[in-house]
């Protein structure tokens, strides 16, 4: 079983040296790769992360920056650090942010399901405990319970949360996902989730402290608001048969 680390990364030069620093030292002696994608930052995130990398020891082969001269979004560069995990053969990917918000020492936590086979896909959920005291913002508070309890009315699923980025999936699990057909906006995160209930996969949360720091947000509360419910509207309409939608079909074997 090989295991990768895939790093989001957009303008987090404060940030992304530290995060990999804090990567367990028996987690990172068992990465084959960890994998960035710089989503077209304007700052030093490409540069700090290739030398945090070089004092971490890992060699081209076990670290990959990917570089994107247009910013894709945070579901565009998910489609491309998964679909490398994919061909290069990983067995397991885990997703870092790059912001520190999810803690790097919690790795196990998010992978331990999936390696054990226990599930397809393992994310950390910040409202399985207080998120509050983690400075979670109160609107962002109150919008993810309001949207999960949504989700979880759609899906007939009890989730304590569907936003959270701390997540891991089987790399075999996601080659059965038509990812390409899904928003390259934030919103990509539930339609995974969709895709997950749709076919079946096996899909757990463990507990994780919230961080809510110094760090800069890039997402648009409401835009992201609006767009899942739309796409939680476009689910209801395919599965009733009243508007099909091509990204909850199964990819052809």
């Amino acid at each position: 079983m090989t295991l990768a680390i895939y790093i989001p990364a957009y303008n987090a030069e404060r940030f992304v040296a530290q995060v990999m620093r804090r990567i367990p030292a028996d987690f990172l002696a068992r990465t084959a790769e960890i994998i960035v994608v710089d989503n077209a930052s304007t700052d030093r995130t490409s540069e700090i992360a290739s030398d945090a990398a070089r004092e971490l020891g890992l060699g081209p082969e076990r670290f990959t920056l990917i570089r994107n001269t247009v910013n894709a979004g945070y579901g565009g560069s998910q489609k491309i650090a998964y679909r490398r995990c994919i061909e290069r053969g990983h067995s397991v990917v885990v997703m870092l942010h790059a912001d520190g918000q999810y803690a790097p020492e919690l790795l196990d936590r998010i992978t331990g399901p999936v390696e054990r086979g226990e599930a397809d896909m393992c994310f950390g959920s910040r409202l399985a405990g207080d998120a509050l005291a983690g400075n979670m913002p109160l609107h962002r508070y109150l919008g993810n319970k309001f949207l999960t309890g949504i989700a979880n009315l759609v899906l007939g699923w009890r989730l304590s949360e569907f936003h959270s980025g701390y997540r891991a999936y089987r790399c075999d699990a996601l080659a059965r996902l038509p990812l390409e057909r899904n928003a390259g906006y934030y919103h990509f995160d539930v339609e995974i989730l969709i895709q997950c209930r749709v076919f079946g996969l096996r899909v757990v949360e463990v507990p994780i402290p919230t961080h809510y720091g110094d760090e800069e947000n890039h997402l648009n509360v409401w835009r992201t608001g609006f767009s899942i419910l739309a796409i939680l509207g476009e689910y209801v309409l395919h599965r009733t048969g009243l508007r099909k939608c091509a990204k909850y079909e199964e990819r052809a074997a």
